[in-house]
């Protein structure tokens, strides 16, 4: 059972990976015709670069806040197992804990800048 749900989670995270690397191309689409279009078309092609902008932002930070999510929880997890099995080594585990969730919630800063360059810069 346990490897079935090991596998399913790493199905999960390689989609959720792929999608938070394909968002940021497909916002960047932009249209190279512009002094052919009318001003209505402009005004629509910016709305709509917009909206694509804030998708690929609202995507980008949701996965990289659920994945981060994910693996806090099984990190924890695993550390109070290993703290209930072994009490002598609370101070190491625990050091080790807090280490990795700081390197998670690193990852989850910079998908959030990312997303701010998605935003304001694209």
């Amino acid at each position: 059972m346990k490897s079935i749900v090991k596998k399913i989670s790493v199905v999960i995270m390689m989609v959720m990976m792929l999608t938070a690397f394909s968002v940021p191309v497909l916002a960047a689409e932009t249209s190279a015709h512009v002094s052919e279009e009318t001003t209505v078309e402009i005004a629509e092609e910016t709305e709509n670069s917009t909206s694509s902008k804030a998708w690929a932002a609202a995507i980008c930070v949701g996965m990289a806040a659920a994945a981060g999510a994910i693996g806090m929880g099984w990190a924890i997890s695993k550390s109070s197992e290993g703290i209930s099995r072994q009490p002598e080594a609370e101070a190491k585990i625990r050091t080790s804990l807090m280490l990795g969730l700081v390197f998670i919630e690193t990852a989850i800063i910079y998908a959030l800048i990312v997303a701010i360059l998605i935003i304001f810069v694209l």
